[in-house]
């Protein structure tokens, strides 16, 4: 409700006023609300003219006769000469009676004298003005203040009074009242209240109006004390308040949550004589709801019911939201029921409320039952009663049903709003499907919805979910290319998703453009930040912003100190951790159940496991009780301390209660196992893991049993998994698929091949991934006829192989170079209903290659590619790689470029390969300049590529690049391997560097890298070459000592080593060892020995 420019009351208004708009989730169409009652002060009409018989009737084209007179009126006060000419002209049309002046013509005069400083004549206009109720507007005000040298505009008018009254300019009641509204109009409330007080003492007594549009300002403030100050005013000035007044102030109490003041109000009301109309009732209704008193407000519509205030469509609108809002379904159908009866069922509102109403309790299927009965009276649902159905289907999971809705809006009308199209943002963002929801946001706006800020931070939320900071940037920015200011939710959104993305320097940057914006943060904004801070390291920035905090008057929150106590427990600072604790209890935000969690977290990481006892048992008396994470932490931490007799009087204790969950089972089962308590396992597996109501699936189980290897190792582990197969408990493959990976991961592939045949016989059957599993393994280790016993073994016990397993065969079927049969496995493929993909063909591709048919894999790869075929770089390795080895490098180079003009990007194994068949080629500076190229082009080379370029420089005799690259790839993160250490090794051999080429064997046995044959022979021979047959013979001593067995290049190399240091003996005794032990010798052990054999 407000007051027009002329003082008078009209419906309207918010906030702390008393409006009755029931507040919907989406617009709806159409007033709902009642106006006001409010005289209107204007001039008495005239009678119109004309309309006789006979008489000639006005042009319809011409404008009104009204404006003719206001147009000429203007356009002869600017016709005089000048100002006084001008003044005579508007007194003289003033006495006219068909004549009248406007605020345009008034306001003209106002300019016109205060622009000669006619202040006087000033007065006499604005007097006239007021005698003849001319409507003022903000230009009157702006131009008298002016005249007065008053600058500042509207809002400096308490310092305009009293300079008006010097200069014999006097407002009346309608005129104070116009400048009020005014001034509460523009947001200068407390202005507006100065102003009331100088109208007070000039004497003119303030009406009903006046201080109804001074308690909907203070209303809206939620500035209750001057709101009840404005009513007792009006009483002690006898000016007596009506139920619009009093309606007022109900609903600035109750959104204070002053309600026992509130209800003597409403009594107050009826001592008065003034009766609480439906529109009290309906705010007092509204303000209860809101403050979560749902039952308290159905006690006043029931009241309602049985009174002669009948509630009213809005009344019951307003009821259904906030029924619907609080999940209580049986009020909305109760409400909905008395709602038909007093035939408030009969538009479209009602029927969107109760959808709506219904959707938020979760009673769907209901809601959509009704949303057709509306379409059956003929009632043609709007966007908001479509957006109503899809939210709740939305909610409810349906999502299919959801998108039906929305094909059929696009079909049938109306088309989606931007609404809807944020419901199914929303949606995507909170499923974790950013994607999807970035993809509606295009739709929208390929639609021709234009993005608000909305829409923007709901695609912006599952951005921030999921760390995708890039695309978030390119929203955010194109929003503002657009016009469109982003609000406080949407910089948490941009500094959250920085956060996920670990850019704390990105995060700081939103910050602080947010804040030159003049966007407020709010305590998430800041909260987000600190802990983008700490987890970037930069605690004692995050820090610096809690400290800011006062200045920038914003309070912390629990949620701002549990980031801090986070963040304090990373860097391991117990004495902060607990000192800030502490001062929580001096807040109005004390410690909660998070915070505790936070602490004994921090607690238990940093050695402190005996405090999170104490505090984990004192939870409960400062009126926090634990719950599953607060023992799951407590136990970690005394598993992490090898304190298991502990952790399981814990466990035996949460479990009275609280039932465990699958973080329990991570962390208690693997401690079991370990230290060999199999049956407390076994029971914890029976009693929790294996139970109907248990959400574990296959994944879960794979993912407990990975960590129970992780602490307990192999042979606990599968005497767990047995013992669970020997108990009957788990006849499936849960625990033993895990197994299977990690045996054929360790190359220990024979080892999980009897495992399998062990739990067979317990009965045990297994499903196609363990298959799988197994298979490849056996695949990759050459074990073919295994691989294919497994697989007949499958399809015999009736468990289908699938599109990997087929796969698997054919790349067995290509290792050893039986193409007829892996063609025919194929066909097999194709009549099981799998299609052959890329990985098929890639599969087929490298068969052929391997088996020596490079052209018939060549002709393949055309064939495909004619048919639409999408390579990917493992079609392309093989065959680059056989065109390579076959030297056919200009064929190899074609094939490449090619490569890359179907926009396949070549990754490090394909450079590798390249790298590979260069070396073979003897091209040094092609496998240079090629590594250099895969560094340009973003490829980090991996320890094979480094290696082959090792071995080119050293065979090229670049020795000292070569260790260049060896110790550049250590500094990466690489860890040298086998080959490479013995490429380096017998590379400094060669060159006479034997003792480089020891200290790098050393070296190399520190980090655990076993050598093999070819490390010994290389240093053997090297070290006889150099004439230390000694230091040969102690290398050749050692091998034995590991269990190597020596070849004919071993006595080869420790003979010559002997015969060069004229050791004859020892070179002949070394010959007769190689006789013994079975060793054959070749013609080059006969030219090492000495001549006199």
């Amino acid at each position: 409700m407000e007051l027009c420019c002329s003082g008078v009351l009209t419906g309207g208004g918010g906030g702390g006023g008393a409006t009755r708009a029931a507040p919907p989730r989406n617009p709806r169409p159409g007033s709902t609300g009642a106006s006001s009652p409010g005289g209107l002060l204007a001039a008495t009409p005239k009678r119109p003219l004309g309309g006789r018989a006979g008489c000639r009737q006005p042009d319809p084209r011409a404008p009104p006769f009204a404006e003719r007179r206001r147009e000429s009126v203007v356009h002869m006060l600017r016709s005089a000469a000048g100002p006084g000419e001008a003044l005579e002209l508007f007194k003289t049309a003033a006495r006219q009676h068909r004549v009248v002046h406007t605020t345009e013509s008034c306001n003209y005069m106002l300019e016109l004298m205060r622009a000669h400083g006619r202040v006087g004549d000033m007065a006499q206009v604005f007097d006239l003005m007021q005698k003849q109720i001319v409507k003022t507007n903000v230009g009157t005000f702006a131009t008298i203040f002016r005249g007065v040298g008053v600058e500042g505009g509207l809002r400096s008018a308490p310092l305009a009074l009293p300079v008006l009254r010097e200069a014999g300019i006097s407002l009346n009641a309608y005129t104070y009242n116009g400048l009020i509204y005014f001034l509460v109009k523009s947001g200068f409330d407390l202005e507006a209240m100065e102003v009331y007080k100088s109208m007070a003492e000039d004497g003119i007594a303030p009406s009903v109006r006046t201080y109804s549009v001074l308690m909907v300002a203070f209303g809206k403030r939620r500035d209750v004390d001057t709101v009840l100050w404005l009513l007792s005013e009006m009483e002690a000035r006898g000016v007596k308040p009506n139920v619009y007044s009093y309606t007022i102030c109900i609903r600035v109490l109750g959104q204070a949550g002053r309600f026992e003041e509130a209800y003597r109000i409403l009594e107050k009301m009826e001592d008065a004589g003034c009766k609480p109309d439906v529109v009290t009732h309906t705010v007092l209704i509204q303000v209860l709801c809101d403050a979560g008193r749902l039952s308290d407000a159905k006690d006043v519509f029931w009241k309602m019911k049985a009174s002669d205030q009948k509630p009213d469509r809005v009344t019951y609108i307003t009821l259904l939201d906030k029924c619907g809002d609080n999940g209580d379904s049986q009020s909305v159908m109760e409400i909905w029921n008395a709602m038909v009866v007093d035939g408030y069922n009969d538009n479209i509102v009602a029927y969107t409320a109760v959808v709506d109403a219904l959707c938020q309790v979760g009673r769907v299927d209901e809601a959509s039952a009704v949303f057709d009965e509306m379409k059956r009276k003929g009632i043609a649902p709007e966007q908001y009663s479509y957006n109503s159905l899809i939210s709740g289907f939305l909610k409810a999971g349906m999502f299919d049903r959801a998108v039906e809705l929305f094909n059929h809006m696009n079909i049938h009308g109306p088309s989606p709003n931007g609404y809807t199209y944020v419901l199914f943002i929303n949606y995507y963002g909170k499923s974790g499907q950013s994607l999807k929801a970035i993809q509606r946001y295009e739709l929208m706006k390929r639609k021709g919805i234009v993005p608000d800020v909305v829409s923007g931070n709901a695609v912006l939320y599952g951005l921030a979910k999921s760390g995708r900071l890039g695309m978030a940037k390119r929203v955010f920015y194109e929003l503002k290319a657009m016009g469109v200011s982003p609000d406080a939710i949407t910089y948490t959104m941009m500094i959250k998703c920085c956060s996920k993305a670990s850019k704390a320097d990105e995060a700081v940057k939103i910050f602080s453009e947010m804040m030159e914006t003049g966007c407020v943060p709010d305590i998430l904004a800041v909260n987000s930040l600190i802990d983008t801070l700490y987890k970037g390291g930069r605690g004692h920035e995050a820090w610096q912003f809690f400290h800011q905090l006062k200045d920038m008057k914003i309070e912390p929150t629990d949620g701002t100190y549990n980031t801090l106590l986070a963040g304090l427990g990373r860097e391991g600072k117990i004495k902060e951790v607990m000192h800030l604790l502490e001062e929580m209890n001096s807040t109005s935000y004390p410690p909660n159940l998070i915070t505790y969690n936070t602490v004994l977290d921090c607690l238990c990481k940093n050695g402190e496991v005996n405090s999170a006892l104490d505090m984990l048992y004192s939870m409960t008396m400062k009126g926090c009780i634990p719950d599953l994470s607060s023992y799951n932490t407590v136990m970690y931490g005394l598993v992490k301390e090898d304190r298991f007799k502990e952790a399981f009087m814990m466990f035996c204790l949460m479990k009275k209660v609280l039932v465990p969950d699958y973080a329990t089972l991570c962390t208690i089962l693997p401690s079991f196992v370990k230290n060999g308590l199999m049956k407390e396992a076994l029971h914890t597996v029976k009693e929790y893991v294996l139970q109907p109501d248990s959400n574990l699936d296959r994944s879960l189980f794979h993912s407990l049993m990975e960590g129970i290897l992780k602490k307990a190792g192999m042979e606990k582990s599968i005497d767990f998994a047995e013992m669970i197969a020997s108990s009957g408990t788990l006849l499936n493959d849960f625990f033993l698929c895990p197994l299977i990976r990690h045996l054929c991961k360790d190359k220990k592939v024979l080892e999980a091949h009897e495992l399998v045949q062990k739990f067979q016989s317990l009965g045990v059957s297994l499903n196609t991934g363990s298959y799988n599993a197994l298979i490849g393994g056996l695949v990759d280790e050459n074990l073919i006829d295994l691989a294919e016993g497994l697989f007949a073994e499958m399809k015999i016990l009736g468990c289908a192989p699938d599109e990997f397993t087929y796969n698997l065969i054919l790349d067995a079927m290509g290792k050893s170079m039986r193409i007829e049969e892996m063609l025919k496995v194929q066909e097999e493929m194709h009549r099981k209903g799998f299609e052959s993909t890329y990985v098929t063909y890639n599969t087929i591709i490298s068969g052929l290659v391997k088996s020596k048919m490079l052209d018939q894999a060549i002709d393949l790869y055309y064939n495909l590619m004619s048919e639409g075929f999408s390579p990917t770089p493992c079609t392309y390795g093989p065959l680059l790689d056989g065109l390579l080895k076959a030297g056919q490098m200009e064929d190899a180079e074609n094939l490449f470029n090619e490569m890359l003009e179907y926009g396949c990007k070549p990754n490090c194994t394909i450079y590798n390969i390249l790298l590979n068949g260069h070396r073979i080629a003897g091209n040094t500076e092609n496998v240079c300049q090629l590594f250099k190229k895969m560094i340009e082009q973003g490829i980090k080379p991996d320890i094979k590529s480094y290696t082959v370029l090792i071995d080119t420089l050293c065979t090229a005799g670049r020795l000292d690049d070569g260790l260049s690259y060896f110790r550049e790839l250590i500094e990466l993160g690489l860890q040298p391997d086998l080959i490479t250490y013995n490429l380096l090794i017998d590379g400094l051999g060669k060159y006479e560097r034997i003792e480089e080429a020891v200290s790098l064997f050393s070296e190399m046995k520190k980090k655990g890298i076993a050598p093999n044959l070819y490390t010994y022979n290389s240093l053997i021979l090297h070290l006889g070459k150099a004439g230390k047959a000694t230091e040969a013979g102690e290398m050749y001593e050692e091998l034995l000592m590991k269990g190597l067995k020596p070849n004919v290049f071993t006595y080869n190399a420790i003979i010559r080593g002997y015969s060069v240091s004229g050791s004859t003996d020892n070179a002949f005794a070394a010959y007769g060892q190689m006789i013994a032990g079975g060793c054959l010798p070749n013609s080059s052990t006969y030219m090492q020995l000495p001549n006199q054999l």
